[in-house]
This record gives structure tokens, C-alpha cells and sequence, in this order.
């Protein structure tokens, strides 16, 4: 986890190709079904920190300026969950990332889940807006 804690403050070289492997599932609660594989969870994942509000010093992941701060953590093994709070459009979001990583410390499992309603709705549109654009 100290990988991805350094990649959120955007002092991890190799960033996300490092830190996923190829074979990575993820879950958002955007999304019904689980997007499996590396490029396409560097877009979600990359989308995600895109859509953060700006705020406070600290990096949101994908790098960008954000309110974006981890509250608690639990690790067990090569599990991690990691409770953040930030605001987005002025809708309080709060969520856990839970990670799960191989024995060679590469992401095989990255799953999202939001609250309140409010938050997971302004999420909904912030990310389809943003994948939008990112897919050009």
C-alpha cells in the first residue's frame, strides 16, 4: 500500500503501469459489470481523480488538486481497505477503495464503493462527463 500512497501524491515513477497488473479487475459504482484489465482501469481510475473538486494540497488519485483525503485504513495480508471523504460540486462523497494485490505487490483487484445517494449521483455525472472527454 505504501506504493499507492506514494502514487496518490504523485511520487511513485511508473505511476499506474507499475502499480496494476495487466490482468487488474475494477469495480466502480459507476458501472453494472467489472472492467477487467490495465488500460481500461487507468482510465476509470484516472477519470476518478479527474473529477475531484479542487481543494486542499493533497493529490486525488490520478494526480489532480484535491479536497481527496484516505480517514482510516484497515490491512490485513495483501488486502487494504481505505476509507477517503472529499466534495465534489459541493456533494460530500464518502467511500473505500479496497485493494487487493498479488504476492508480487501489483493491484489485482481494485473495487470502489460510494455514499451518500447524493454523492454516488454527482460521482454518476462527473465521471460520465469525464470519460466522455477522455475518450475524446
Amino acid at each position: 500500500m505504501e506504493n499507492w500512497r506514494l502514487h496518490i501524491k504523485g511520487q511513485f515513477p511508473g505511476g499506474l503501469d507499475e502499480l496494476l497488473a495487466d490482468d487488474v479487475e475494477f469495480y466502480s459504482p459507476i458501472v453494472f459489470t467489472p472492467q477487467k484489465g490495465k488500460e481500461i482501469t487507468k482510465l476509470y481510475l484516472g477519470a476518478a481523480g479527474n473529477t475531484f473538486s479542487e481543494g486542499d494540497k493533497e493529490k486525488a488519485p490520478g494526480g489532480s488538486s484535491s479536497n481527496f483525503k484516505y480517514t482510516k485504513e484497515v490491512l490485513s495480508g495483501n488486502h487494504a481497505v481505505l476509507e477517503f471523504e472529499t466534495e465534489v460540486d459541493g456533494k460530500y462523497v464518502n467511500g473505500v477503495d479496497i485493494i487487493t494485490c498479488n504476492d508480487e505487490g501489483k493491484i489485482v483487484e481494485f473495487k470502489v464503493m460510494i455514499r451518500p445517494l447524493q454523492g454516488v449521483n454527482i460521482m454518476h455525472k462527473q465521471m460520465k462527463a469525464m470519460l466522455e472527454k477522455m475518450q475524446g
